[in-house]
């Protein structure tokens, strides 16, 4: 049985689902979440849809209720239709060079396509943090960096890893999460898109990771970029670890965070000798820091 389960909900609870972890997680077959907004006349007023192949039970229609601000409504689906409905309402999305599409889209000519299924792990573009991050990375590659050491942290999809071996394919990069099934989810994207994956350069390393608590990317630091696309708190708790494991002239972009929660996340980092290099703009910016340079200290000429 397949069963689609809307909810209304504001612009606000809509984009913040794509950043709240695992909403279902005791359920052995979670719902796949699609929010969208119906009426361009309306920009605040958005839906929740959950797309469920068994008949959902009452804590997790209670769980999507309290996701939005009204009664849910249900429809009985085929049983063929589930998946590519769920996916109906994901749009291409382009960012910089990148166009993200699901299969229910073809690639676009003369531009960087990555073919995202929608799954349990988030970071398929859909969301404005994701999609800056693809903005952020093409305006680094367009201002001339160069790259040779790139971490994905929290990498939900394996999006953002992708792009920067586009961009940078003689790097070397790692892409991790601390969820195994995000990290799953990731290698089978890699397949799709034909991402390399292995050790060396060009290629990208997958594995699961609390934070920078991993043999793995102790052993790759120090990263010339390090991206992570997640929370305030999270970004907050890894700033000594991000701070040690960066490369001196490297970059850091943090998002994930709303543009009232940066100052906090900001500080964090700054205490630590980081400072505010640029930002991004819209309501979920991103923010690139680098390590402050040295202060050059006074010589006296005797004579």
């Amino acid at each position: 049985m397949s069963v689609r389960i809307t909810v209304p909900c504001t612009r606000a609870q809509g984009e913040a689902v794509a950043t709240s972890g695992d909403l279902f997680p005791d359920s052995p077959n979670p719902p796949v979440l699609v929010a969208d907004e119906p009426d361009e006349a309306k920009p605040e007023e958005w839906l929740l849809h959950a797309y469920f192949e068994h008949e959902p039970t009452g804590h997790e229609i209670a769980t999507l209720t309290s996701l939005g601000n009204g009664p849910p409504r249900f429809e009985q689906l085929g049983e063929d239709d589930w998946v590519t409905m769920s996916q109906a309402g994901l749009q291409p999305i382009r960012a910089g060079r990148f166009t993200v599409h699901t299969p229910t889209y073809p690639p676009e000519p003369e531009r960087i396509n990555f073919e995202i299924d929608a799954s349990l792990a988030f970071g398929t573009g859909q969301h404005a943090t994701t999609s800056g991050c693809l903005e952020a990375l093409d305006k680094l590659e367009r201002e001339g960096t160069r790259l040779r050491n790139i971490a994905d942290i929290g990498t939900g999809t394996g999006l953002l890893a992708f792009a920067a071996l586009k961009l940078w394919p003689e790097a070397k990069c790692i892409a991790t999460d601390i969820d195994p099934v995000a990290v799953e989810v990731a290698r089978d994207n890699a397949a799709i898109n034909g991402v390399k994956l292995g050790h060396g350069s060009g290629e990208l390393l997958l594995a699961v990771a609390d934070g920078m608590d991993s043999p793995m990317l102790a052993a790759r630091a120090p990263f010339d970029l390090i991206i992570a696309n997640i929370l305030a708190g999270p970004l907050i708790e890894l700033a000594p670890d991000f701070t040690k494991a960066l490369a001196p002239s490297g970059t850091v972009i943090l998002a994930g965070l709303l543009d009232t929660q940066a100052e906090g996340v900001i500080a964090a980092y700054r205490d630590l000798g980081l400072t505010l290099a640029k930002r991004g703009s819209g309501e979920w910016p991103c923010w690139y820091l680098r390590p402050r340079p040295p202060r050059r200290s006074a010589s006296i000429l005797l004579r």
